[in-house]
């Protein structure tokens, strides 16, 4: 009889895993990251809604703008030396601005040339604006304004070299089929307003473009998109002066005494003075928008805008809108709402592309 195998006690001994220190590492790595992706998500949330803010404060001060120009120029039909008037408020503003200290001079030693080049577009666009609002009702002005993505992704393309994708321009013919049917038989339709209008949207889609270029290159002390505006206004005035003396000098007495017959002369002057301040102010709020998008993407929210305006002046002004017309800015509309999300698809896929590289 084989003797009993002495049993041993197995003592089972824990050791650390070697995959532990790793796993804590990253776990450490994940913590310290935790926060900073956190702050980028807020960061992004915070700069879309100053975008937001923008857009809304832009979209409230050109509403009045609009009203009170159109009533303005309604009782003095002198669009030339009405814009000039409002460039001259807004430059006054501007200025006291400066000399108050309440904002930053820029300087722009050796770049009067670019500022000036912008101030010329801004001073055209304004007055082939209001010479089309005051020879036609502000709800066509506006629906042909609304080609103004078509003219700006042009101008982009030609002046910063910026091609897009095919896809991208073809978005684009909803919008000019859609306001070329809107005008065709529009019953405030005027071949003067029409094409008044359509040199505004060329206008001022170089003037975007030459802003935005000279905003992500300048590097002036105090170059904001704000002291931007207030320069390009001060230019705008400038040249407007000459151009309203030569095509309104003579009739401007005239037609000033016999608009204070119905109107009194104090209320006429609140009235330029105060369509003057809105129309700095909305500009400036645009230029801050611009600054943080691209001019396309300003475009677009520009042709947006115009539907609450249209909206405002049929409320105001009692306008009546063919229902052609309706149909026309629908689809037009539409449009730009298409050409922005394709636009912004393909934005996307290149930038895809790009990491993959």
């Amino acid at each position: 009889m084989a003797p009993p195998r002495p049993t041993t006690k197995q003592t089972k001994i824990l050791l650390p895993s070697p995959e532990a220190p790793a796993t804590a590492e990253v776990a450490e790595i994940t913590t310290e990251k935790s926060p900073n992706i956190a702050t980028t998500n807020t960061d992004s949330i915070m700069r879309r809604l100053k975008i937001g803010s923008y857009f809304a404060l832009w979209y409230a001060l050109n509403i009045v703008y609009n009203v009170l120009n159109k009533k303005v120029l309604n009782q003095l039909p002198t669009p030339m030396t009405v814009g000039s008037m409002q460039f001259g408020v807004g430059s006054l503003y501007a200025s006291l601005l400066w000399t108050l200290r309440l904002r930053a001079r820029p300087a722009f030693v050796g770049e009067s040339t670019d500022i000036q080049a912008i101030g010329i577009f801004h001073c055209i666009g304004q007055l082939f604006t209001m010479m089309s609002l005051g020879a036609a009702s502000v709800s066509f002005t506006h629906l042909v304004k609304a080609l103004e993505p078509f003219f700006s992704a042009l101008v982009s393309a030609l002046v910063l070299q910026k091609w897009m994708k095919p896809q991208v321009y073809a978005s684009l013919i909803p919008v000019v089929a859609g306001v070329g049917y809107a005008c065709l038989k529009e019953r405030s339709f005027s071949w003067i307003a029409f094409s008044t209008a359509m040199g505004s949207n060329a206008a001022f889609a170089l003037r975007a473009v030459r802003s935005k270029s000279y905003l992500s290159n300048s590097l002036q002390k105090n170059m904001t998109s704000a002291n931007l505006f207030g320069l390009v206004t001060i230019m705008a005035f400038v040249f407007s002066i000459p151009i309203a003396l030569a095509l309104e000098g003579t009739s401007f007495l005239s037609l000033w005494s016999r608009a204070t017959e119905t109107v009194p002369a104090m209320q006429l002057m609140r009235g330029i003075f105060l369509s003057g301040l809105f129309h700095y102010l909305n500009n400036e709020v645009m230029y801050l928008a611009l600054s943080n998008v691209h001019p396309v993407t300003l475009a677009v929210g520009n042709t947006m805008k115009r539907v609450f305006i249209m909206v405002a002046s049929v409320i105001v002004f009692q306008t009546a809108v063919s229902l052609q017309a309706g149909v026309g800015a629908a689809i037009g509309i539409l449009g730009v709402l298409l050409y922005s999300l394709t636009k912004q698809h393909y934005e996307r896929l290149e930038a895809l592309e790009k990491k993959t590289k």
